[in-house]
């Protein structure tokens, strides 16, 4: 291929229309993979249009390689009919692993447009790298919609992910976030077809203003969940489970913390609804949990499996005649409001 097409020095961004296709009707992978490779520290902008792959995309993680990733409100990144792979379509960081944020570059991101799985791939993962960003995308028809992975910082990501709105493939595999690297930042997020809402892996995860959106038929539906926590030492603000059949679980007897969080049903489902599980333990501290159940379900506000944990309920806006079980008490340190 002639290296002349890949040469954008005189121009103030890579424009990816001035190469590729953007009617869905080839493959763009590899051309793609070349554009990103050969304009290290650049914006890569993608017009209006669909580029499709039939597999995934890398950025490198290394400051003096990496690229940002700029699509337009339309612009449509999608996997083919024959997509394999079990990676996501975009690996921010996917190559040249790094750990930095003195060198100029260190900034990378994906902002804007669609990511669209067509029911067979991942969306976006972060493979590497610190300081990742991901913005102002609607990532549609995914398995998992984003996947943070074990972070270049002693597993640390420290990514900032923030307007984005989510849509799985509607079994119960599917997942809106899973979060295997610590650190890490979540603000205004709707998801929605999905078994799981939040898979959180690990600590020191803020989330503010995240909301799953229970609204498929799945089996084994007293199990979905809107937010599980394996590792605690997470901090929840404004947070909202909407029709999951568990709002809130923790995997361990651990700590997290959880302000202003919200649980709601407005269909009778299975007929089991929980607002909060502790698998073990219950050692968090909730304040001013809100909880909306029906009158027709069986309605569990705290599942506890072992006794011993010293969690608190600190304040609670419920209407405790609907609730079928009372062991919440026990943990109670201000008022029911009703």
């Amino acid at each position: 291929m002639n290296n002349d097409i890949f040469d954008f020095s005189e121009k103030s961004f890579v424009n990816v229309a001035d190469i590729l296709p953007r009617d869905g009707s080839a493959d763009v992978s590899d051309t793609l993979q070349r554009i990103i490779d050969t304009n290290p520290n650049r914006t890569i902008y993608f017009p209006d249009g669909t580029y499709l792959l039939t597999k995934p995309i890398c950025t490198p993680a290394d400051p003096k390689k990496s690229v940002s990733l700029q699509l337009s409100k339309y612009a449509v990144i999608k996997a083919s009919d024959d997509w394999s792979s079990e990676e996501a379509l975009v690996r921010l960081g996917g190559k040249d692993a790094f750990n930095d944020i003195y060198t100029n570059g260190s900034n990378y991101s994906f902002v804007g447009g669609i990511v669209d799985g067509n029911g067979r791939a991942n969306g976006i993962s972060i493979d590497s790298g610190r300081e990742t960003l991901i913005r102002d995308v609607s990532i549609k028809h995914t398995r998992i919609g984003i996947h943070i992975k074990r972070g270049a910082n002693n597993g640390s990501s420290d990514a900032d992910i923030m307007n984005v709105n989510i849509v799985g493939t509607g079994d119960t595999s599917s997942k809106g976030v899973l979060v295997e690297g610590w650190d890490n930042t979540f603000t205004n997020m709707r998801i929605a077809k999905v078994f799981i809402g939040v898979d959180l892996r690990t600590a020191g995860n803020f989330l503010r203003n995240i909301h799953p959106l229970y609204v498929s038929d799945y089996e084994d539906y007293e199990n979905s969940c809107a937010f599980r926590d394996l590792d605690g030492g997470n901090f929840y603000n404004n947070c909202y489970s909407d029709q999951f059949g568990v709002g809130f679980c923790m995997l361990e007897s651990r700590r997290s913390v959880f302000d202003s969080c919200f649980c709601f049903w407005y269909s009778p489902k299975a007929g089991r609804h929980t607002a909060f599980r502790a698998c073990k333990k219950f050692c968090s501290v909730l304040t001013n949990f809100n909880s909306g159940f029906r009158s027709d379900t069986e309605n569990i506000l705290l599942d506890v499996g072992e006794e011993g944990g010293n969690g608190i309920f600190n304040n609670l806006l419920v209407n405790a005649d609907l609730l079928s079980d009372d062991r919440y008490k026990k943990y109670l340190r201000g008022e029911i409001i009703g």
